[in-house]
């Protein structure tokens, strides 16, 4: 993962950040330094000349005062003497010393003598001049240290000198540059791990986002975003999980309507191939009615009959291929309505015992032609809900088909039994014989399906019986199907027991 990312952020944002806060630093820290190294001596010198003006200012007004020798005056000129660094000394016009900070004035005595009879005995380099006063640079050719000086007259009589060794200001400045040099240097090592840190703290949660982002490019929406920072990246996060959740949600919406759509295409296709299926079918089955009834027609017209029982045999055939079209439109108009819903279910509570024994009844001449045994275990007190109209149809459809195949022991069994939950009736109609191919079980409920035809034609079924009964018993929304045994074949559909009227 790490890889990936060092191969996808080509200029890291971490880095970026870093290098700027890191630079940014050093840029600040370097000027400070080239101010302090150009013009920190400049403003010490600025301020020990402020200095210097207000001890002039102290001395002057003690000197017009006559408090220069008053002790609050000295307390006052020693302290600011202190503070300042500072030394004077104050002469009249014979150079002898009135007033002095200094132990041995001598030195500083003749200094002030050879500035105010403009001796060029001192190196000097004037800084600002006034007609009470000068502040100037000097050097003393004794020691050579230099001085910021300022020297003038209090009065016509009165003399004065104050000055403030240069070399000191320059250790302090000196000082204080180098001092400013490691402090920064140790700045910008201890900023850059801080900077780096809090860069990664940064770009950490955005490397995390970037990570989500891919995965939801992939459609994965299982990753979530888990910060813990009070900021605006994890409000980005917060949002990030909800769009996660509503792309996630709004695809499954897409796929579901996509899969429904696909369900409805593939159902108009499955309609419009049953469609012309059924077509094709009623038009076989009717074909061959139609072409019998047409040629035995044209043979009566053209007279090719000569005898009583010859037209007889052939208006026989003509109402026997009418009655079977007949017979086939019906059907095709019952199954019509009953998935068309016209046909609607009129449901009732009714004895499904009295229904199935009229039913076994209506076929009995049928089965004793066949030598068919049909046998029904009459249980007293069986009530269903259901429209018994449509039930009959789906029992004579099961008792028909199992007439036209039954075979073997020639039996045929009609049971009606409750479930185990108690709820519905299961009634099954078992016939021995042969039982139905595999793959024709799932097969035998569509419309015009026949496993066995020239059977099927035999006995003039439609393939339609078994389709009738998909329809009704979708229509009552209960369960119906066939079972094969080793010497028969169960054909059962379930209803709801109505044995215990629940109010």
């Amino acid at each position: 993962m790490r890889t990936d990312r060092k191969q996808r952020v080509r200029y890291s944002l971490k880095k970026q950040l870093a290098k700027v806060f890191i630079l940014l630093l050093s840029g600040t820290i370097f000027m400070c330094w080239f101010i302090n190294v150009f013009f920190l001596e400049k403003y010490y010198v600025q301020s020990k000349r402020d200095n210097l003006l207000e001890v002039y200012h102290l001395l002057q007004q003690a000197h017009d005062d006559n408090t220069l020798t008053s002790p609050e005056t000295e307390a006052q000129i020693n302290h600011l003497c202190t503070i300042y660094n500072v030394n004077f000394i104050i002469t009249d016009s014979s150079s002898q010393t009135l007033y002095s900070t200094i132990k041995d004035p001598e030195q500083i005595n003749r200094q002030l003598r050879d500035v105010v009879f403009a001796r060029d005995t001192l190196s000097k380099k004037v800084i600002f001049t006034t007609g009470a006063y000068t502040l100037s640079y000097m050097q003393d050719p004794v020691t050579e240290s230099e001085y910021v000086t300022m020297w003038g007259h209090l009065d016509e009589d009165c003399f004065f000198m104050i000055r403030t060794a240069l070399e000191s200001i320059r250790d302090s400045v000196h000082m204080s540059n180098v001092f400013l040099l490691y402090v920064g240097l140790a700045a910008i090592v201890l900023a850059a791990i801080v900077i780096w840190g809090v860069s990664s703290r940064i770009t950490d949660p955005i490397m995390k986002l970037a990570d989500i982002s891919k995965e939801m490019a992939n459609l994965n929406f299982e990753t979530k975003y888990h910060g813990h920072e009070q900021n605006e990246i994890a409000v980005l996060g917060e949002n990030m999980n909800q769009m996660s959740d509503r792309l996630e949600e709004t695809i499954s919406h897409l796929k579901t309507a996509n899969l429904e759509l696909q369900k409805d295409v593939d159902a108009r296709r499955n309609e419009d191939e049953r469609r012309r299926e059924f077509i094709a079918n009623v038009s076989h089955e009717l074909k061959t009615p139609i072409a019998l009834i047409q040629g035995y027609a044209e043979g009566l017209k053209e007279g090719i009959i000569d005898d009583r029982e010859s037209l007889d045999y052939y208006c026989d055939v003509i109402m026997d291929e009418t009655h079977k079209m007949n017979h086939l439109v019906k059907r095709l108009i019952s199954l019509s309505q009953v998935e068309s819903g016209a046909d609607a279910m009129q449901m009732e509570r009714f004895d499904i015992n009295e229904l199935i024994g009229h039913c076994i009844q209506s076929f009995a001449p049928l089965t004793e032609q066949q030598g068919i045994t049909i046998t029904y275990e009459e249980s007293v007190g069986k009530y269903v809900w259901a429209d018994e109209y449509q039930t009959e149809e789906v029992l004579r459809n099961y008792i028909s088909n199992a007439v036209h195949h039954c075979g073997g022991k020639k039996e045929i069994v009609v049971r009606a039994q409750c479930n185990e939950d108690g709820k519905h009736i299961r009634i099954s109609v078992f016939n021995t014989g042969e039982p139905i191919p595999e793959d024709s079980l799932q097969r035998i409920w569509e419309k015009f399906y026949k496993v066995d035809k020239a059977r099927t034609r035999e006995y003039g079924g439609s393939g339609l019986g078994l389709s009738i009964v998909k329809a009704i018993m979708e229509s009552l929304k209960q369960d119906y199907g066939v079972k094969n045994h080793e010497d028969g074949v169960e054909f059962w559909f379930e209803l709801e027991n109505g044995s215990e009227i629940v109010v």
